[in-house]
């Protein structure tokens, strides 16, 4: 079966190479990006439709059909400056309840949008990297000039992994919005003010609702 799936998989490859063969390299490349995310988006689809790993009510689960997202937009993928902070201090990062996460500042990261900088602050969760599996895992929270209106208010995430070098790559068409944008009770990290970006980042999922 394995074998199969190999072969499949190769296939599948080919005929993207196969349709992309016209089109010049930078093309070619945006729609790899795009269908990879096109695929964890249909992934994420059908989660939301079964019951037991979605985190929408049971009524809401039932007429459930999918996220609504911005198309793809290699724009937003971008090339950061990674700045680690050196700062070791644990802090309780806001949530939408009393529940208070620990969380540590961990890095800057300073990248460039249609020829304007911007900054954001990079966070590791105390917890979650003791666990086997994300020792390398990093958490980027954020808001902008959609928040509240195109996209959820509260904010939206981004999950990053630590390449553990001086540059990432953060893909804004990737992300997502915490569960308090689907279900109230659940309790979700709030984005520090210095997160709050002065734009549009017309890219990822929008608003649910």
């Amino acid at each position: 079966m394995k074998q199969i799936n190999y072969i499949l998989s190769g296939l599948f490859l080919l005929m993207i190479v196969s349709s992309c063969s016209g089109q010049d390299h930078g093309q070619v490349i945006s729609d790899t990006f795009r269908l990879q995310v096109e695929k964890e988006r249909a992934q994420k689809d059908t989660e939301f439709r079964v019951k037991e790993s979605s985190p929408l009510s049971a009524a809401e689960v039932s007429g459930f059909k999918h996220l609504s997202y911005y198309p793809y937009d290699l724009k937003y993928r971008v090339k950061a400056r990674f700045e680690l902070t050196n700062k070791t201090e644990v802090f309780k990062m806001k949530t939408t309840t009393d529940r208070l996460p620990e969380y540590r500042h961990y890095a800057n990261v300073y990248f460039t949008i249609d020829g304007k900088e911007f900054k954001l602050e990079v966070f590791q969760n105390v917890e979650l990297i003791s666990r086997p599996g994300y020792e390398n895992y990093l958490f980027l929270p954020y808001s902008d000039e959609t928040s509240g209106r195109e996209t959820y208010g509260g904010g939206r995430f981004i999950d990053l992994t630590n390449t553990h070098g001086e540059k990432i790559v953060i893909d804004f068409n990737k992300s997502y919005n915490p569960y308090c944008a689907y279900n109230h009770e659940y309790s979700c990290p709030l984005p520090p003010q210095q997160n709050d970006l002065s734009i549009k980042i017309e890219a990822g999922e929008k608003t649910y609702h």
